[in-house]
């Protein structure tokens, strides 16, 4: 596993200048949260890449910032738009592949106007499969105001979908659904691929790591059990920390956790 910080932590900072202070601060590993189609020009692809070839940042996953018009354009009985939006986001499959992304986040349809699971799956699947033209993992993030956030319509997509169903759990969505994280994570088992890490406990539902009550290293002990090759990102949101040293300081406190338990897989393996 990996320890990784979501730029999205850092928004509204333009997003060269988030994975440049992530970077100056000693942030190895990100999730790159896309906030707008200029943020992907050329010039600014190239201006992150080199960012990241100098302070040898690896990038794990990409946001779009598209997912609030992804209702109307993938699950309405309109074809020619799951046409459109599947081509716009072929775009960031191409952008992903410069920067050695592997997992497109995806939040689907919301819960307010649901559709049939099979009718979602279907859809949900033509991305899947135009990403992996391109080497491109899409995976289903829960969201509680989205149909993914409650874990029964996870697992029904697990059901419908097989192996093609692939998940990033949100602790704090979990928390937000009324779910348990590490029921979701029993549940889905090695689906979950990826995580967005965060605290939570009588201050609220997204804190930094340490301040709340989530059992933190349980939860991650079972993560490497599953899916012992995912990435851990810290997501908070900007209301919830002070400065980038929180940040920092959350991740550096990850980091010696998974590293930890690394250890004691690997002991535990030779024995």
């Amino acid at each position: 596993m990996q320890a990784g910080v979501s730029t999205a932590c850092l928004y509204p900072q333009h997003l060269e200048e988030a994975l440049y202070d992530l970077a100056l601060n000693g942030v190895t590993h990100v999730e790159l949260f896309i906030n707008s189609d200029s943020d992907i020009t050329r010039e600014r692809v190239h201006t992150m890449k080199t960012i990241m070839e100098r302070y040898g940042v690896t990038c794990r996953s990409v946001h779009p910032f598209a997912c609030p018009i992804e209702p109307l354009m993938l699950f309405s009985s309109y074809d020619r738009r799951v046409d459109d939006m599947i081509d716009y986001y072929k775009r960031t499959f191409e952008v992903m592949q410069i920067f050695g992304a592997e997992y497109f986040v995806f939040h689907g349809n919301n819960k307010y106007v649901s559709v049939e699971s099979e009718l979602y799956c279907e859809r949900y699947l033509r991305l899947v499969n135009a990403g992996k033209e391109f080497g491109i993992t899409v995976a289903q993030e829960n969201v509680e105001r989205c149909q993914s956030g409650k874990l029964h319509f996870m697992r029904e997509m697990l059901r419908i979908l097989g192996n093609d169903a692939c998940f990033v759990l949100d602790v704090k969505q979990a928390v937000r659904s009324g779910e348990s994280p590490s029921d979701i994570l029993h549940m889905l088992g090695s689906h979950v691929i990826h995580v967005h890490m965060s605290d939570h406990g009588e201050k609220g539902d997204c804190l930094p790591l340490g301040q709340g009550d989530f059992r933190i290293r349980a939860f991650l002990e079972t993560l490497y059990q599953y899916s012992p090759e995912s990435s851990v990102m810290l997501e908070l949101y900007r209301k919830n920390f002070r400065g980038i040293s929180d940040l920092v300081g959350s991740y550096r406190m990850l980091g010696h956790i998974i590293t930890s338990i690394e250890r004691k897989g690997s002991a535990l393996s030779q024995t």
